[in-house]
């Protein structure tokens, strides 16, 4: 079931369907070609004009909330939490992605999360946030990818009972191993869901 999503370090995810997908690209190696670039927030660590150049070309469209800066090159669409669109045939839905207890991402800013549907799969990325109430509302989702590491997110435990809500199929742990968080948090997640929900655990390259 997710064999067509790579896993590049932090938040940033290549998603390979009937369009080429990629999800807050920061600090990549690679230099593909994204029909879609989805930004969760205007943090650097998601919202990285350096790095979204290395996967944008004319034909690109990004998706991104409304204060992001939009001076990107191709098409831009800005999206708020609640809001449903239709790119390049692929159903975006925007979700929200705030803080609950801790002040880095607050529900003001109106950042978010996605679920879009890829070769027939609905998937949930999360954005930076922690463990809330939208999230069991999130109809049949297949594939979660969820923030495992703490400190400006949920941490490992919060992030299981999320999933718990969620009910995918599979569950993804990110945002570990560059800012903040370690492989030991996508562990501990993966231990909290066992014979629960299946957790896939992605190697960056």
């Amino acid at each position: 079931m997710v064999e067509n999503i790579q896993w590049l370090g932090h938040d940033t995810f290549k998603i390979v369907g009937e369009k080429v997908i990629y999800t807050d690209p920061y600090q990549i190696k690679e230099r593909g070609k994204a029909d879609l670039i989805l930004i969760t927030h205007c943090h650097f660590d998601h919202c990285s004009p350096e790095d979204i150049a290395k996967v944008a070309g004319p034909q690109t469209t990004i998706v991104l909330p409304l204060d992001c800066d939009p001076k990107y090159k191709g098409t831009v669409q800005t999206i708020s939490p609640g809001e449903s669109i239709n790119v390049k045939g692929i159903p975006i839905e925007a979700v929200p992605a705030y803080n609950t207890n801790k002040n880095f991402h607050p529900k003001s800013n109106n950042w978010v999360g996605y679920v879009f549907t890829v070769n027939g799969q609905r998937i949930y990325i999360a954005g930076d946030t922690d463990y809330i109430a939208e999230m069991k509302n999130l109809g049949n989702i297949d594939v979660a990818i969820v923030p495992v590491s703490g400190t400006y997110v949920m941490t490992a435990s919060e992030a299981a009972r999320a999933v718990l809500d969620i009910k995918p199929k599979v569950a993804i742990p990110m945002h570990y191993g560059t800012i903040v968080g370690s492989i030991a948090d996508a562990k501990t997640f993966a231990d909290k869901l066992k014979g629960k929900v299946e957790v896939v655990i992605l190697k960056a390259p």
